[in-house]
């Protein structure tokens, strides 16, 4: 799939949230966050249709859209296609500057631990398995 602008991934991003939807249903659900006019809605999901972000389907006098990626699969390729443009693949520069510039609360920090903790544990398995 293409990489796709953020006005699309708000649009795709309600489309995750509950689907099939019409776009009036889009332009509905876009509406609860700010003011979106449904031709820009329309445009938008047809730039999505020609990525193959998401598909429809006519029924009856309507066009029912539906995403055909996952959102954490998109969300993981994005990430990865970031740390890989920006920092070289290495995520530790990532880290280090949300760490610099306080941007990382306890919460966050435990998290990363747990997440370093699985992944060196997974990693220990599969070394004693070779």
């Amino acid at each position: 799939m293409k990489e796709v602008s953020q006005t699309e991934f708000e649009v795709l991003d309600v489309l995750w949230q509950q689907y099939p939807a019409s776009a009036n249903d889009i332009i509905e659900r876009l509406n609860q966050q700010k003011e979106w006019h449904e031709k820009t809605v329309k445009t938008l999901l047809n730039r999505l249709v020609k990525k193959h972000a998401i598909s429809f389907e006519k029924q009856q006098r309507r066009y029912l859209y539906t995403p055909l990626i996952a959102r954490d699969e998109y969300v993981e390729s994005q990430s990865q296609s970031l740390v890989e443009r920006l920092f070289k693949g290495k995520l530790s520069p990532l880290v280090a500057g949300f760490a610099k510039n306080k941007d990382l609360d306890k919460d966050d920090i435990a998290e990363l631990k747990n997440i370093i903790a699985s992944w060196e544990q997974e990693n220990e398995a599969e070394n004693k398995g070779n």
